[in-house]
């Protein structure tokens, strides 16, 4: 099944032809749901991260009863470093 044709375009990309630090995500989930891990991690290098923040985060709505901020500020800094580290080698290395 080709899911390229379902996925949202990246405004930053459309509006200004540059590529926003979220540029990839898309495509590295369906590379890690057919099962190819590296792939993935090689198309956007916060993919793992930014679903452990994910499901931490829907996690902190679900469970009312536990603090989860200083477990989402910690992944928010090291999903960031992420970011904008995967952004910095796929343009300018």
């Amino acid at each position: 099944m080709n899911l390229e044709k379902y996925m949202f375009p990246c405004i930053s990309k459309t509006l200004f032809g540059i590529e926003c630090l979220g540029c990839g995500f898309q495509r590295a989930f369906v590379l890690l749901l057919e099962g190819n891990f590296e792939a993935a991690f090689i198309m956007y290098p916060a993919i793992y991260s930014s679903l452990i923040l994910l499901l931490i985060a829907g996690l902190h709505f679900v469970d009312l009863n536990r603090n989860y901020k200083k477990t989402l500020t910690v992944l928010l800094a090291i999903n960031g470093i992420l970011m904008i580290g995967g952004y910095y080698f796929k343009h300018f290395v």
